[in-house]
């Protein structure tokens, strides 16, 4: 059994250490680690510098603004983190704007004296890489075998799904949305996970980082079914944004909108969190594409129907 001490600064990390079984280990988290519940009695050790309450198209222009002049958008209490002594700062190095970095931890503890505390990074751009970082992440808190079963776990998980979805005889067109304002496709797993829930993903390529998009594509893909996913957005906030999208002209011509083909996820929770939960995300998906074929009680907590207004 671990007894190091685990600081994590990213939500996902949190997920991995605590489906290892080693929740009782974690002594500090990001100000966006808050699942699972018990994750919220260890002390915050970062924050935002931006305005997360503020628009997506603000939102967007904050985070520009900073990364323009190199500065990050994240703030970490140094004082908190030295005073919880950490053995072990699990943290990110694939996305600036995601979580803090390894750059700013390695500096936040370089003039620490005496023993300093290991830093591991991730940087998951598919499912293979999410299902290897949390062997690594086990391995490093001594839970090797701890790792290799939930892993497995997953996987299995996983399997049943893509199984049922392999004998389909149509494969709807998918169009995921990762950001409304300016437009944004899923990229990384969430096309690994579109294909394994039955569908045809259009924008985004698995393995490759998010990319920008235009909405000319989308009109001119007009995708059967889209599902929006807004980064660090939940359902309520989610819903709030959609008129960035309703407002695009065409809007009513999409054959996803035309066929009431619109749903709205929690992006937070679930799709952007490399994590345990991209199983459910998954299950989501799957409930989504084929819903005589799967229900997995995600309906409304995870993802909801958009109203169709067209008639």
């Amino acid at each position: 059994m671990s007894h190091l001490r685990i600081v994590s600064l990213l939500p996902s990390c949190s997920e991995i250490v605590c489906g290892l079984g080693l929740a009782d280990r974690l002594v500090g988290r990001s100000h966006e680690c808050d699942y699972p519940l018990e994750v919220l009695r260890s002390p915050v050790c970062t924050g935002p510098k931006i305005n997360v309450r503020a628009s997506s198209g603000e939102i967007d222009r904050q985070v520009k603004l900073l990364l323009q002049d190199a500065l990050s958008i994240y703030r970490i209490d140094v004082a908190k983190l030295k005073e919880l002594r950490p053995d072990i700062i699990l943290t990110q190095s694939q996305c600036e704007v995601c979580a803090v970095s390894l750059p700013e931890v390695e500096q936040a503890v370089a003039d620490w004296v005496g023993a300093k505390p290991r830093i591991i990074s991730l940087a998951p751009n598919s499912l293979a890489d999410v299902w290897n970082d949390i062997l690594r992440v086990a391995e490093t808190l001594d839970v090797a075998e701890r790792g290799r079963s939930l892993v497995r776990q997953l996987q299995s998980r996983v399997e049943v799904i893509a199984g049922e979805t392999r004998a389909v005889s149509h494969s709807p067109s998918v169009a995921c949305i990762e950001w409304l304002d300016p437009l944004m496709a899923a990229g990384n797993w969430v096309p690994e996970l579109v294909g394994l829930a039955g569908g045809q993903n259009l924008f985004g390529e698995a393995g490759r980082h998010s990319p920008w998009l235009e909405w000319e594509e989308v009109c001119e893909r007009n995708p059967e079914m889209l599902v929006v996913m807004p980064c660090g957005f939940d359902l309520v906030r989610t819903r709030q944004e959609v008129p960035a999208l309703t407002r695009q002209p065409g809007w009513t011509k999409l054959r996803a909108v035309k066929n009431g083909q619109v749903y709205l996820t929690d992006g937070n929770q679930y799709f952007n969190r490399p994590g345990p939960r991209l199983v459910e995300s998954l299950e989501i998906l799957a409930e989504i594409i084929y819903p005589n074929l799967f229900d997995y009680g995600h309906h409304e907590t995870g993802w909801e129907k958009f109203p169709n207004p067209v008639s």
